[in-house]
Parts: structure tokens; sequence; C-alpha cells
């Protein structure tokens, strides 16, 4: 590997993905990046492919064209995923498969593929982005709880077994965050943007770049070299409040 590392990001496109494509850019990475949607142009030299994270050929080939372009990789960063939102009784198996390939077994394929070169050179961070409903359970979100709570169980296992061996395993456990994930899902009359920042300590939506930056961190050992096998919330403090709703409010207008 040259001095300039590289950063592997899945899901790219927008959002969460393009926005730590774009941190880690200014950070002097190079970038490769997956996603099944048209990824816009990046920032400085970046590798693009069109493909899908759950499955292992396209995980394959897209390691393969990694390791030929760049040598392997420094940081992986595990964002792409997909939500679900309906009650448990109501969602489908087809539905659950879907939410758990996409967002823990494409992770999985990801850490093996990318964790064996890691491994081999005695170096690596590898960044999961959980959330907070993979810390406590969320209504209506059967599937997409279950795979963040697997999310973070893959993280810390590999933190276990790989952190002798010089790789970082850690996850970042966003709040909500505006995206078009928010989106969509406020488009389906889920829930609206009150429900959300009434809940917050901070009283705002994430945006971004605060999970960005927290990506950041944890890929660089400089900043985060004894963190290892962490689950670190970005959520304004959503996961910290059990308060109920009016003491919460009320702490606001002291």
């Amino acid at each position: 590997m040259g001095e300039q590392r590289v950063a592997v990001i899945t899901g790219a496109a927008h959002g969460i993905g393009r926005r730590t494509a774009e941190v880690l850019s200014e950070e002097g990475y190079r970038l490769a990046v997956i996603d099944r949607e048209p990824v816009p142009p990046l920032p400085g030299e970046a590798l693009t492919f069109h493909g899908d994270v759950s499955a292992d050929d396209d995980v394959r080939r897209f390691a393969a064209e990694v390791e030929a372009r760049y040598g392997g990789a420094d940081v992986l960063v595990n964002n792409a995923g997909i939500a679900s939102i309906a009650p448990a009784e109501e969602t489908s198996a087809a539905q659950w498969r879907q939410v758990l390939e996409v967002n823990l077994t494409g992770p999985f394929l990801l850490c093996q593929a990318f964790g064996r070169g890691m491994l081999a050179r005695g170096a690596g961070s590898i960044v999961n982005i959980a959330s907070v409903a993979g810390l406590m359970g969320v209504a209506d979100r059967v599937a997409y709880n279950a795979s963040k709570h697997g999310l973070i169980g893959l993280t810390r296992t590999l933190a276990v077994e790989w952190g002798g061996r010089g790789v970082r395993v850690n996850a970042v456990c966003p709040g909500w965050v505006k995206t078009e994930m928010d989106d969509e899902s406020q488009a389906s009359g889920a829930y609206g943007d009150h429900d959300i920042t009434d809940h917050v300590p901070l009283a705002r939506f994430a945006q971004p770049d605060d999970i960005a930056r927290a990506v950041a961190f944890l890929a660089d050992p400089a900043r985060s070299g004894f963190v290892n096998g962490a689950s670190l919330s970005v959520d304004g403090g959503w996961a910290a409040d059990g308060s109920w709703q009016s003491l919460r409010l009320e702490t606001r207008s002291r």
C-alpha cells in the first residue's frame, strides 16, 4: 500500500455514504465505492462500481478491482442499507430476507472480502453503519431492527477476532438522519419531523455530515487507534433519554 490511504464505502450514491466519501476524500483518502444506483462524480481519485452488496459475485468482483487498482483497502465503511416499515405480524418472509441480506449479509461479505487483505497486512479499520435501532426496539421495524442489532453483534465479534491482528472494527449508530431514506419513510405517513425532534435532546435531526465526521474519526488510527468493538451513538442523545414526553419537552423551556 502506498502512503495515500484507501477507503472503501458502500452505498455512496447519496446520503451518509456520499457525505462520508466526500469527507474522507478531503482527508486525503483515495476512494472505492459501490452502489446499486449511479454514483455522481466524487472528488479526488475514485473507483466506482455498480453492484449489490448482498450478491457474492458482485462483492468478489468489486474487491478484485480494488485490489488490482489500489492493492487493497485501509478502511472499509459498510453503509449500504434499506428500511422496512410494517408491523411484525404483517412483515413477509420476503421482506425480512431482503432487509437482512442487504443490511447484515452484505456487511459480512464485505468484511470478509476486504478483511483478509487487512489481516495479511496487519492493519485496517472497518466501520459499520448501524443505528439506534440496533441498540433498542423501534415499533414497526422488526426486520430493520434485527438487522442492525445483528450488525452490532458482527462488529463486536470481528473486533474480538481481528483486533489482536491489527484490524479494528467499530460501529456508528446514527439517530434519525435527514436523507432520502427519511423522506421515503415520512412519505409513507410513518412519522413526521416533530416525532423525531421532540424526542432528541439536541432537538434536531442528524445531518449526513454528523455521521461522516464520526466515521472519519474511527477510520483514523492516529485519532482512534485504541477504539475497537465500540458502538458510537451519533444520535443527539436519543438513546440516552429515558424521560417521558412531557418531561423531555419541559427540559427545553427551563
